[in-house]
């Protein structure tokens, strides 16, 4: 066992010795470009105007952009009912909302309690504060049937109701 660790030691001391981990260096530095002085001719530089600053966009704007982004549609995966879908923080983020997605898609539900994997329904993104609390109320959420400030709510009923964005 001593022979193969001297061996290995050895192995390891010739290869340091062999150049492999030795840095190269060159001969003679390269000589150094003589530095030529150039002059530019003089030109008029026009003013500079400066641009106009961006403005940053608001947090109304900024919400009013992410509303935009949510979906319209939703498909019904196996499992599901309007009071999860509408649960969903890219649909309401408010269970006590499925009222609008049934009455938006009465064509497609005979029945709210009763709804079919692969079913498509659109997710009205706009409606006043009546047709919300309406919605809430006949959904048995508590009084005075405002939604929670997280749901997602048009940006004008959001500015109506005070909240912030």
């Amino acid at each position: 066992m001593k022979r193969y660790l001297l061996l290995v030691f050895v192995v390891l001391f010739l290869t340091t010795l062999s150049g492999c981990c030795w840095k190269k260096v060159a001969s003679e530095p390269a000589p150094a470009a003589p530095e030529v002085e150039t002059v530019e001719p003089e030109t008029v530089q026009p003013e500079e105007v400066p641009e106009p600053e961006a403005v940053p966009p608001t947090a109304m704007e900024l919400y009013d952009q992410d509303y935009a982004e949510l979906p319209l549609m939703h498909k019904v995966v196996k499992g599901e009912c309007l009071w999860w879908i509408s649960e969903y923080r890219q649909i309401y983020n408010d269970p006590f909302m499925w009222p609008l997605i049934y009455k938006a898609n009465r064509d497609k539900i005979n029945d709210p309690d009763l709804i079919y994997p692969g079913q498509v329904f659109y997710i009205p993104r706009t409606f006043g504060l009546d047709e919300l609390k309406e919605s809430r109320r006949s959904a048995g959420a508590p009084r005075p049937y405002l939604p929670p400030e997280d749901a997602n709510l048009p940006t004008e009923l959001r500015d109506d109701l005070g909240w912030e964005f």
